[in-house]
């Protein structure tokens, strides 16, 4: 080996240079029985950081987190009809009118519904949309859209309906479906393939947003902000994700 200090050719097997004193190495190389510069050892591998796969589960990627936060806005919502409905000595979870001190009821008004087949047309459209959300972003923009989409759409209506009975989420449902469907519909103006069904999408979307037809207790304009929050929020999103 060449000494780095005075460019001296010395032997490998000593650990200061005979020329000049410089320091070669901490310690002299093992030898194997041969008298023989034995080979470094390999290091050991650390450990995989992932855990060991579940059932269906792809190597190397992690398998999908359970939709926490749409799973509790449909609950609370089924809990809130049964509770409306047998009047179980609670105060009333509803808008009439305007809210006053109870500014309360405009956050209850979204979980409680009077027709069945509006609550149903409404729920599977939270559920269907809102996991499909918390599984590409997380549980925090489910919640942000249902909030912005239906209590925002049921204020907006009492502010311009004064008189109005505010019940029920179809604007929180067509925000959470409007933010999910927008990178197909950018996918589609693109000339690409969509691999989600839009027919269905915009079947559902036709359902919910007729639901004032069906039930007075909501409105058009809770629709309307709930399609306009879903884009709002979606679009951006959609192209942060294409960069």
């Amino acid at each position: 080996m060449i000494c780095k200090s005075c460019g001296s050719e010395v032997s490998p097997y000593i650990t200061e240079c005979p020329y000049c004193g410089n320091r070669l190495r901490k310690r002299a190389p093992k030898l194997d029985r041969d008298q023989r510069v034995s080979e470094r050892k390999q290091k050991r591998q650390p450990p995989p950081l992932l855990t060991r796969l579940r059932r269906d589960e792809i190597p190397g990627i992690r398998g999908e987190t359970r939709p926490y936060a749409t799973g509790a806005l449909v609950l609370a919502s089924l809990i809130a009809c049964v509770v409306y409905r047998t009047s179980l000595g609670v105060p009333n979870l509803i808008v009439i009118g305007q809210p006053g001190p109870h500014w309360w009821r405009l956050f209850t008004s979204v979980f409680a519904y009077d027709n069945i087949g509006y609550a149903f047309v409404t729920l599977l459209a939270v559920a269907v949309f809102g996991w499909l959300l918390e599984r590409r972003h997380g549980p925090l923009l489910v919640l942000t859209l249902f909030l912005i989409g239906g209590v925002g759409g049921l204020a907006a209506n009492i502010a311009l309906h004064p008189g109005a009975i505010e019940m029920g989420a179809n604007g929180a449902a067509l925000a959470l479906l409007c933010a999910w469907a927008v990178p197909d519909l950018l996918t589609l103006r693109r000339g690409g393939d969509v691999e989600g069904d839009l027919i269905g999408v915009a079947a559902i979307a036709v359902a919910v947003a007729l639901m004032p037809l069906a039930d007075p207790s909501a409105s058009w304009i809770a629709d309307a902000v709930g399609v306009i929050a879903g884009f709002a929020i979606g679009l951006p999103l959609a192209l942060l994700a294409d960069r």
